[in-house]
């Protein structure tokens, strides 16, 4: 792919990418680099392997210092920020929310500081449904306006860097965009709500997201989509494959796991639960990847990782 070939025109002469070795920081360091970007991918660990166009810094960014100075060096176009610890069954809660939130904050105001474009990773998790108890959504499909009312850390640290996110669009007045990805599916994704393509709806845990579910490559493509679009402020959007990865319909989904379905439902058939149309709209992206099970086309992790 090179800049006069790309699916999304735009013109990132150098970018930051944040938790560049992880899912999804990795394909967006991969795709940007193969299109001519200079990238700058920062974790909390330098990879095993090398990239052209690519460098790679250990940088914590819980510390305001260290980001800041590490952001103003570089001083990119666009700042890409992926970082976050994402699991708060398998990590205490004040660490899942004081790292995600700091590191929120630290990154876009270092980027709004610069002047830089930004695009982050907030999560279906605002919403209060992935990790929630007795959660209900108040209309389906969901969409960015949705009430975001979530119980757990991880959703909460969400809310508040999305709140940090349209402070830096005011503040420095530089555009940035919100995406919200349904569970990502990558290279080494497991189905866990549920795990079968035949899963009984009586038995299995659907609690969470429904069935809602992304390929990785997907998200990398909205990503550059965001940055190729003209626009001001901050815009949110979910991230979210077509249909969802279980099998049945999804209102029947919904109601197995709430016990009642909202009475706006304008669902049909194997629709997705979280709506894909605002991204349609602003961004002109579309999911390309809509078979979960697909083994002869599943992603794969770069080979400097």
């Amino acid at each position: 792919m090179t800049r006069a070939t790309q699916e999304f025109d735009h013109g990132v002469e150098t970018a930051v990418v944040t938790g560049a070795t992880g899912t999804v920081g990795s394909q967006v360091v991969e795709r940007l680099a193969e299109s001519g970007t200079r990238v700058v991918g920062m974790d909390t660990e330098r990879p095993s392997g090398t990239r052209p166009r690519v460098a790679f810094r250990e940088v914590d960014l819980r510390d305001q210092g260290d980001t800041w100075e590490s952001i103003h060096e570089v001083d990119p176009d666009a700042v890409v920020h992926c970082a976050a610890v994402s699991n708060p069954l398998d990590n205490p809660g004040t660490r899942v929310f004081t790292n995600n939130t700091a590191s929120t904050y630290n990154t876009l105001v270092a980027a709004g500081r610069v002047d830089a474009e930004v695009v982050w990773t907030s999560s279906q998790a605002a919403y209060g449904a992935l990790f929630g108890e007795d959660w209900v959504p108040d209309y389906l499909p969901i969409d960015e306006a949705h009430e975001l009312r979530p119980a757990d850390p991880y959703g909460v640290s969400k809310v508040c860097g999305e709140a940090v996110a349209g402070s830096v669009a005011r503040r420095y007045e530089v555009p940035v965009t919100t995406l919200r990805p349904a569970t990502v599916h990558g290279p080494e994704a497991s189905r866990t709500r549920p795990p079968r393509e035949d899963a009984d709806l009586g038995s299995d845990d659907l609690r969470g997201n429904f069935g809602s579910w992304v390929d990785v490559r997907d998200v990398a493509r909205l990503v550059e989509a965001a940055l190729a679009a003209d626009y001001e402020g901050h815009e949110t959007v979910l991230c979210v494959a077509d249909e969802n990865a279980l099998g049945p319909p999804t209102a029947d989904v919904v109601e197995t796991v709430c016990g009642t379905i909202p009475e706006q439902c304008d669902l049909s058939g194997r629709e997705a639960a979280l709506s894909n149309a605002r991204a349609a709209e602003r961004f002109d992206w579309r999911p390309t990847y809509d078979d979960p099970g697909a083994a002869t086309d599943a992603p794969v992790a770069p080979d400097w990782l």
